[in-house]
């Protein structure tokens, strides 16, 4: 079987889909599991990419910094003619560190680093290279999602079950918008970053299927019902 680390994933998703799919698949978070797994590390990813791994598939970077939405806080209130805001562009530089460290972990021969829609200074700081972006409703989650992969030694996801979208301003169109609209878990919207990040079962699938298939022992994964789904806002 293939040895595969899902890191920067702490729901459970992927590590469970390659688990299915006949994998020694862990995942790694500097935060507990979410489902209670002793398949989790926790811990810096970063200290355990030399144990031997067969498949590393980044879900959750830290993106907040890099994302082409969070561009414009880059400047002190918000603003370019305010100037930069020093402590901003040094969380870019991190973050960009961390995500170059990620994709560029040739000790692992394949590599998925999922990333978001990144602003200009994001993609010139990781170097990023080609990205495919899919959405969920591809393989049959009936959400709206722009999900960034850049791939090493991987091929592009293909669709595997391709959804109708619903016309915009339809009450089916705003339920698949439920990611953009999610205000977050607990009091006052709290986590809404983690809530908007969660992975959906159909990627997870393809990614335990496609991916998983260039592996050693893959067996095709059953679909279930152990995935946890996005609460609506």
């Amino acid at each position: 079987m293939g040895r595969v680390l899902i890191a920067c994933e702490r729901s459970g998703v992927v590590r469970r889909a390659f688990l299915a799919a006949g994998h020694d698949a862990w995942s790694c978070d500097i935060a507990p599991a979410d489902d209670g797994s002793n398949r989790h590390i926790r811990g810096d990813v970063r200290d355990h990419l030399d144990d031997g791994w067969d498949l590393l598939a980044v879900m959750h970077p830290p993106c907040t910094v890099l994302c082409n939405s969070g561009a414009k806080w880059l400047y002190i209130r918000g603003k370019r003619i305010n100037g930069p805001d020093p402590q901003r562009w040094a969380e870019l530089q991190q973050a960009a560190a961390f995500y170059r460290t990620l994709r560029d972990a040739r000790q692992i021969h394949r590599r998925a680093i999922e990333n978001p829609i990144m602003h200009k200074h994001a993609i010139r700081l990781t170097g990023r290279g080609r990205v495919q972006f899919i959405q969920p409703w591809w393989f049959g989650d009936p959400f709206f999602k722009a999900i960034g992969l850049e791939l090493v030694e991987l091929p592009p996801l293909q669709a595997t079950n391709r959804l109708t979208p619903p016309k915009p301003g339809t009450d089916e169109h705003k339920a698949w918008s439920a990611v953009h609209r999610h205000s977050g878990w607990g009091k006052h919207g709290a986590d809404r970053a983690r809530a908007r990040s969660q992975t959906f079962p159909g990627p997870a699938l393809a990614m335990a299927a496609q991916w998983g298939a260039l592996l050693p022992g893959h067996v095709e994964p059953a679909q279930t019902d152990f995935f946890p789904m996005l609460e609506e806002a």
